[in-house]
């Protein structure tokens, strides 16, 4: 695939044309927005602005739908290309079967983004490690082995599977907690006095109630019946719970607890996390990283989280179990208090 266009070059678009041109794909793109399409070029996702989406077409191997739901659907209804087609939707099932008028088309959707959108947020590391769905619906397994090679290429992880188990998935490990976010914003906010004691673990949970409302409107109307469904059925498991709480089950309410954790350990391999107090000053980050150079821990992920009215924070660095003491000792070295 020499030749790329992209239809939409917001975060995911660009993100995808930097990737492609590192891989030393020419790449040419297409937006609605022109200012969206010359931060693009700017950023240099991609070699030229095409004309319009046809001119983007032309003489493409590869066409990337990069747009929202509903404007992917729109232009799978008039596209015309013998180029093979991806799209990169949040939802699947619509989008399947309006391609089923295309000659090659494989579903796809990269399971990675940021809470701010644009080309000005895109970088070519953003599908590095991250899971990158395939779907199998409407399409041939050339097609299927020729996107997973370019998947493997640009860092993601591949799985393939059909859009209905795609868009049941996402509705439990995105849209609901996208869902679940609103809420908890939502019932917080109905004191204002809560929201000022707001702190580590509240606003991890609600980390995703900073995203792009109009996208995560459409998105959630587009797969509709699923996530309403999975809704009701997470409301019934807090009725549930609100019952063990309130006649004090104590023994239910500590099996439940142990059993979400064994599930959440299993999604990561063990850490132990490192927590630094960081003070109010030049130099404080540098001195981190002075740590973990001399140290030589590899970092699983690090958490930051300010002082609500300045005066530093706590960094919290993640590392492997056997990692930890190292880590600590090296910073202990440079000065620094752990939390």
């Amino acid at each position: 695939m020499t030749q790329v266009a992209i239809i939409g070059t917001g975060l995911i678009g660009a993100s995808i044309g930097m990737a492609l041109r590192t891989l030393g794909h020419r790449v040419v793109g297409w937006d609605p927005s022109p200012d969206e399409a010359s931060e693009a070029l700017v950023r240099g996702a991609i070699d030229r602005i095409a004309r319009d989406r046809d001119d983007a077409v032309a003489d493409a191997d590869l066409v990337v739908l990069a747009a929202p739901p509903d404007a992917i659907v729109g232009h799978l209804a008039d596209l015309t290309t013998d180029a093979l087609v991806i799209d990169v939707a949040g939802v699947k099932r619509p989008v399947v079967d309006a391609a089923a008028r295309l000659t090659r088309f494989v579903g796809t959707h990269p399971m990675a983004g940021r809470e701010h959108g644009g080309a000005r947020h895109a970088s070519p590391t953003l599908f590095r490690g991250a899971t990158w769905i395939i779907t199998s619906d409407r399409t041939t397994e050339p097609d299927v082995r020729q996107v997973r090679g370019l998947l493997d290429r640009v860092g993601a992880v591949p799985i393939v599977m059909t859009a209905d188990e795609h868009d049941d998935a996402v509705a439990a490990i995105s849209h609901l907690p996208q869902s679940l976010a609103v809420a908890l914003v939502q019932h917080a906010a109905a004191d204002p006095a809560r929201l000022q004691l707001a702190s580590g673990s509240f606003r991890d949970l609600t980390r995703v109630a900073l995203s792009d409302t109009a996208m995560w409107t459409e998105l959630l109307d587009a797969n509709r019946p699923i996530v309403a469904a999975q809704l009701r059925q997470l409301a019934d498991g807090l009725e549930r719970f609100a019952d063990h709480v309130e006649q004090g089950d104590r023994d239910r309410v500590a099996a439940l607890l142990a059993e979400a954790r064994i599930h959440r350990l299993q999604m990561a391999p063990p850490v132990l996390q490192v927590p630094i107090i960081l003070e109010d000053r030049p130099g404080e980050l540098a001195r981190v990283g002075e740590a973990l150079a001399t140290s030589h821990v590899d970092v699983r992920d690090l958490q930051l989280r300010h002082g609500r009215h300045g005066g530093g924070g706590v960094l919290t660095i993640s590392v492997r179990p056997g990692e930890a003491e190292p880590l600590r000792d090296a910073l202990r070295a440079q000065g620094f208090e752990l939390a």
